[in-house]
């Protein structure tokens, strides 16, 4: 009955169009998106502290909107069953639309452009995984996400500079080019065609409940560990993101400092191809060990800085390594999904997310009653050496072609 009521051309793309994506095809979704995420991803901290008044109330709003987005994650692989990924990811990008509209206009609305703009990301990235996973084979995953990454740089890069900027001359700015570019994003992915992805005949019958595959989940141990990379690398960018900002204006350093930090971090994000030659040589295990440790060691050290100017300094060198996290952080995972379990494992995975946006600002919550935002930054860094214990049981050769036998 849903589909009778849209016209032929849009059920059925042409044949031309109909041929399977590309790296390049991700690539330049995930692009189009970053112009949204970068554009406001410095925005949001300064606008909510700027409404709410305090780092623990933004600490406690992110918190909650954590909860609400993991729940409706969890829950898209069996509205999936009723609605295609299609129009789930049309409705990601409309959420992208009217978030944005909340965001310009100002106050307590802030809150409500925060909860429409993460449900959008976290509809938008289970859906894009879901189709990453149906078209691209496991020895290419890697050079996709980091074609996908350098698509994004330039956003990432000018984005969070200029969104500041915006926000300092007319509050309004950033979030109405953020709905412009939503506009940009769900056009570009009606234009691309990429349908409902692959659809894989299960061994047996979906189960009633919508989160059975949450046990599937917990019997693999290496999903567990790959999904954990995922959470602690994204509580390492929300500290670096959300407190970095705030510790900067308490401390008496330039409101805009955050948003250029975070550009020139994302600069990095130019350098991807060269790590992902980097990891290639040698193994996803040596390059997830590596990120884990650097940035380890540089958020304990962030902690117990006496002067804010180094402080900043650190965590700004620190976030490099996170950028290679980003790069090889998630293979452990996407290489260990079965291809039955695409759209389940994608919401999975996608819950890094929400979880890390419900530990991250819940534990600085916890920290902030007792102790300076430093303490936040402690508490990261003992993560993130968990993780790098934890990555030395990854497969040595994990990630490197198999030598063909002559």
């Amino acid at each position: 009955m849903f589909e009778r009521s849209i016209p032929e051309w849009l059920r059925h793309p042409p044949a031309a169009a109909a041929r399977k994506p590309g790296a390049r095809a991700f690539a330049t979704l995930s692009g189009v998106e970053a112009m949204i995420r970068g554009m406001l991803l410095s925005v949001f901290p300064l606008a909510m502290y700027r409404a709410l008044g305090d780092a623990a109330t933004v600490s406690l709003v992110y918190f909650v909107v954590g909860l609400i987005s993991l729940c409706v994650g969890l829950l898209l692989p069996w509205i999936n069953r009723f609605v295609p990924r299609r129009w789930l990811y049309s409705t990601g990008a409309v959420l992208y639309f009217f978030g944005c509209g909340f965001g310009a206009l100002g106050g307590e609305y802030i809150v409500a452009a925060l909860l429409c703009c993460t449900l959008a990301t976290v509809t938008c990235f289970i859906c894009l995984n879901a189709y990453v996973l149906d078209y691209v084979s496991k020895n290419d995953l890697g050079k996709t996400e980091t074609l996908r990454m350098f698509y994004s740089a330039l956003s990432w890069s000018a984005g969070p500079v200029t969104g500041v900027a915006l926000l300092n001359i007319w509050a309004p700015a950033p979030f109405l080019v953020g709905m412009a570019c939503a506009v940009v994003q769900l056009a570009v992915f009606w234009w691309l065609r990429l349908g409902n992805g692959r659809i894989i005949q299960k061994a047996r019958g979906t189960a009633p409940n919508p989160l059975a595959f949450l046990g599937r989940f917990f019997v693999q141990p290496r999903l567990i560990a790959g999904w954990l990379f995922a959470v602690l690398r994204s509580c390492g960018w929300w500290g670096y993101i959300v407190y970095l900002p705030i510790y900067a204006i308490e401390s008496g350093l330039p409101p805009s400092l955050g948003g250029l930090l975070v550009s020139l971090t994302n600069g990095f994000l130019f350098t991807t191809p060269l790590m992902l030659r980097w990891v290639q040589r040698h193994s996803v295990r040596a390059a997830v060990r590596t990120g884990f440790l650097f940035t380890t060691i540089g958020f304990l050290l962030a902690s117990v800085s006496p002067v804010a100017p180094l402080t900043v300094a650190i965590l700004f060198v620190a976030s490099g390594f996170l950028v290679l996290l980003d790069v090889c952080g998630g293979l452990p995972f996407l290489m260990a999904v079965k291809p039955s379990e695409r759209t389940e494992m994608a919401a999975v995975y996608s819950s890094f997310r929400d979880v890390s946006g419900i530990m991250t600002p819940g534990v600085g919550a916890l920290i902030l009653m007792v102790a300076p935002i430093q303490g936040i930054f402690a508490a990261v860094g003992f993560g993130l050496f968990g993780m790098y214990v934890l990555a030395a049981r990854l497969h040595p050769r994990l990630g490197q072609a198999r030598p063909r036998l002559a």
